[in-house]
């Protein structure tokens, strides 16, 4: 019997697990940006927020838990960001490029279309314990290919409304409007990832009621 059949997360440990993704990887960076921007100002916000992206992998590395590669694509880009605004001198230059890499993150979804595994099938087993049987599935596949090309037309989405807001509002209103606004987005299609990926966990029998083991997060 496949790995898989016999620990089976429950729906409630598959979301806690994204969930927890989440906070760290996005919900908490945004929120300590806000907090120390207006407290401290942006160029602390900027560092506030680096450090806390870097300080989340360093305490998942020492008490030996699993970093998601949300989370270690979250620390690069914003590496690359700091990095290029710090050199620039340029705060205009650190919103300006999730304008850049939303779109450039949008492109290789959808390059990845076109391969044997989109991009969505490589991030599944932060969430779900998956192998190659799981994987080759046509259901899991499709799945796979949906969430891959919603999470492409999101990506630019976000860029577009971003060069939108820092084109037309003051500092102030575009860092309060996106930081809201781009929250939103990312729960509401983490939330229909989760609700379209249970109906086919469902269907492919993958969260019934025997033998559930919860993920650890």
């Amino acid at each position: 019997m496949a790995a898989h059949d016999t620990h089976r997360p429950t729906l409630a440990a598959v979301i806690h697990r994204v969930s927890l993704s989440l906070l760290i990887a996005v919900v908490i960076p945004a929120v300590v940006f806000y907090g120390v921007f207006v407290l401290a100002g942006v160029w602390t916000a900027i560092i506030a927020a680096l450090a806390w992206s870097y300080g989340a992998i360093a305490w998942r590395a020492v008490t030996r838990r699993r970093t998601s590669g949300l989370l270690i694509l979250t620390a690069i880009l914003l590496t690359g960001r700091t990095a290029l605004s710090i050199a620039a001198d340029s705060t205009w230059l650190y919103f300006l490029q999730p304008v850049i890499s939303d779109g450039a993150v949008a492109a290789l979804f959808l390059l990845s279309l076109a391969s044997a595994r989109p991009m969505v099938a490589r991030l599944a087993g932060d969430f779900y314990p998956m192998d190659h049987e799981l994987a080759a599935r046509p259901r899991v596949r499709r799945l796979f290919w949906q969430l891959t090309a919603m999470w492409a037309v999101l990506g630019f989405t976000k860029a577009s409304m971003t060069l939108w807001l820092l084109q037309s509002q003051s500092l102030e209103t575009f860092v309060l409007v996106k930081s809201v606004s781009m929250l939103a987005i990312n729960l509401l299609a983490a939330a229909a990832t989760i609700a379209l990926a249970a109906v086919v966990a469902r269907k492919e029998g993958l969260m019934g009621p025997s033998r559930l083991v919860p993920v650890s997060a």
